[in-house]
């Protein structure tokens, strides 16, 4: 797997369903399963990790594509970054096509998968904001059959994944309504997230919904800014909003993310203002916010 790291392990099993990669985990309760391995290799070859065996998923074909269910698009956890930037899914499910295609460079997007980027749960996965607007949920699949849980729950360790379990499929709700996800980087080009935004509109419960990622150890859901902003959206009419209502929706999503720091008490001392480091990317939020909403409604 690696010439530098003389520890790794020991195991290698390959199933070739999802009940075998079950058994598999059961069998080897210190066992770590790996489908792209683009993150979890670049721990191993560091030194962060060093698993006594790996269960390899790339063989279960049934993860690897999706299905239509119920008004849900079934995602295989399997599903590559490359896979999910196509035209064909783009027009499921744009958002988080948009995301994949953001995800790195061709070899990232390539071999890294749906599932990896939600167990790992790195705060800049492209793809987390976008399932966290989404209110997309995970079926899990364990000894004890499937269950199924918020993808926020996971993100947030409300709820984790017991032993045997791995994330089999994500359930998404096809909306049919315009979804955006923008994201800014250090750099030109692919990167990773300084910060990004996922804008959704619902017009069938007349809600927007807006999940900011990369800026905390998970999305953060801007309610209030949600339900104030859908408030002023003439949902039966022309979709639309003055350029100010736009902006202060981004100030009111970067403020929330970002807060200002407490009062102090009664006759203590002013409050330190943000760094400027804070006050930079609370601006970035809040130029990513107004232009998700802008071109949502556009």
């Amino acid at each position: 797997m690696t010439t530098h790291a003389p520890q790794a392990a020991h195991t290698v099993t390959l199933p070739g369903s999802l009940d075998e990669a079950v058994a598999a985990l059961t069998a080897m309760p210190a066992a770590v399963p790996v489908a792209g391995g683009t993150d979890l290799m670049a721990a191993v070859n560091s030194g962060l990790l060093r698993p006594a065996a790996l269960v390899g998923l790339g063989r279960i074909s049934e993860i690897r594509g999706w299905q239509y269910q119920d008004g849900h698009a079934l995602l295989g956890a399997g599903l590559t970054h490359a896979r999910m930037g196509r035209p064909d899914f783009a027009a499921l499910i744009p958002a988080l096509a948009t995301a994949a295609r953001a995800a790195g460079p061709p070899q990232i997007r390539n071999a890294g998968t749906l599932g990896g980027n939600i167990v790992t749960s790195a705060p800049t996965g492209d793809a987390l904001p976008v399932l966290a607007a989404l209110d997309a949920a995970l079926v899990i699949v364990g000894p004890e059959g499937h269950r199924e849980i918020p993808v926020s729950h996971l993100l947030a360790g409300v709820e984790m994944l017991r032993p045997g379990e791995l994330v089999g499929f994500v359930r998404v709700p096809l909306l049919h309504a315009p979804q955006i996800f923008l994201k800014a980087t250090g750099r030109t080009g692919p990167g990773r997230a300084t910060a990004s935004v996922a804008v959704v509109l619902d017009p069938a419960r007349r809600n927007v919904r807006c999940a900011v990622g990369a800026v905390a150890p998970m999305p953060l859901r801007p309610l209030e800014a949600e339900a104030w902003v859908a408030s002023l959206i003439d949902w039966d009419g022309v979709r639309g909003l003055a350029p100010e209502a736009c902006a202060a929706f981004g100030e009111y999503v970067a403020a929330a993310c970002i807060p200002e720091p407490p009062a102090p008490d009664e006759g203590g001392e002013p409050p330190s203002p943000l760094p400027p480091a804070a006050l930079h990317l609370r601006r970035t939020v809040a130029i990513l916010a107004r232009r998700a909403l802008g071109r949502a409604l556009a």
